[in-house]
């Protein structure tokens, strides 16, 4: 079982609250995002569920059970770093068995999760390469080769990406997701990358400030956003975000659309501007037109094999039923 509840959680660090009380259910086996910039207190949620802080309010439990002043070696919870924390001077295979050697477990049922865990991340072949032999990708499987052997209810992901470069971040991030398809074990991963949150996530939970700002799925989150914030942070390339008269038009005070929901024309449309960058990326063509008049660029997301090039004048046209409006309080209208 791996359902982790927070009641009311909060966080202070002296005067300062850097997560407002909080509600919210991870439910076994789900795989759950946490997202935001940079200082949302995504990481310190983390670590108030592993233990590694205590908490200022509320409680936390665990597969039914208050775990709020548990230790972490007793919420059944494995964490894994984006620094990897591998010891240099040991092997592969002693990494991965440090944790099970700590607790005192029989040698032949280290040997046997060792095994099970090499094989889930192809890392049969390096158990006895120590981790300066390694590469980034390796390196952070042996991490999380630690963690499965400890056969947790949970395993928590702070940024563990982050180290590595982007060919290298797509590869893990496919691995994480497919190690979670067949261990079926509830993952809370957090990250400042939206891309990674929509890619991998069963439910995300997108924060700001400490504050949740809106749970769902995915889909969910990128068709109805609750509210200003939540639009122009998932989704990649942004929403765009229009306010004035434009938006007023619609009985609004901020409308939303997506790059991929406006039509390009090089004859007619309802706003006219100039393209100021274009990103020919193959199957997509992305232009930041500007001169429109209604915004300082609107980012448009188009055909690769569009024939448009920087300085080439352009007629935009938003699909008004994918439209989205907020208002004054910047919430969903």
């Amino acid at each position: 079982m791996g359902n982790i509840t927070l009641e009311n959680v909060a966080k202070r660090f002296g005067e300062v609250e850097v997560i407002p009380p909080l509600d919210l259910n991870i439910e076994d086996g789900e795989f759950v995002v946490f997202v935001g910039p940079s200082g949302c207190g995504k990481s310190t949620l983390l670590r108030l569920i592993a233990g590694l802080e205590d908490v200022s309010g509320g409680r936390i439990l665990i597969d039914g059970q208050d775990a709020t002043e548990a230790s972490p070696a007793k919420r059944g919870l494995a964490m894994v770093f984006q620094s990897y924390a591998l010891y240099p001077h040991m092997s592969v295979r002693k990494n991965i068995a440090f944790p099970m050697k700590m607790a005192g477990m029989p040698e032949d049922e280290q040997k046997r999760r060792i095994d099970a865990a090499a094989k889930a991340l192809n890392l049969t072949d390096y158990l006895d390469r120590r981790p300066g032999q390694l590469s980034g990708g390796q390196r952070q499987r042996v991490a999380i080769g630690r963690a499965i052997v400890r056969e947790p209810s949970a395993f928590l992901f702070d940024e563990p990406l982050s180290n590595l470069d982007a060919a290298l971040r797509v590869g893990m991030r496919l691995e994480i997701s497919e190690l979670h398809n067949r261990l079926k074990t509830t993952m809370i991963y957090v990250t400042h990358d939206q891309v990674e949150a929509m890619t991998m996530a069963d439910k995300i939970v997108v924060l700001q400030a400490g504050r949740i700002e809106q749970v769902g799925s995915p889909m969910e989150l990128y068709r109805n956003p609750r509210n200003v914030f939540v639009a122009g942070f998932i989704g990649s390339p942004k929403m765009n975000l229009l306010t004035g008269p434009t938006a007023a038009e619609y009985g609004a005070e901020t409308i939303g659309i997506r790059p991929e929901h406006i039509g390009v024309s090089t004859e007619s449309g309802k706003w006219k501007g100039r393209i100021g960058v274009s990103e020919h990326l193959g199957s997509d063509t992305f232009f930041y037109v500007e001169e429109t008049g209604i915004a300082d660029a609107i980012t448009v997301r188009a055909d690769g094999e569009i024939d448009l090039y920087h300085g080439d004048e352009i007629w935009l046209t938003p699909q008004e039923d994918k439209l989205h409006r907020f208002g004054k309080d910047g919430n969903r209208i």
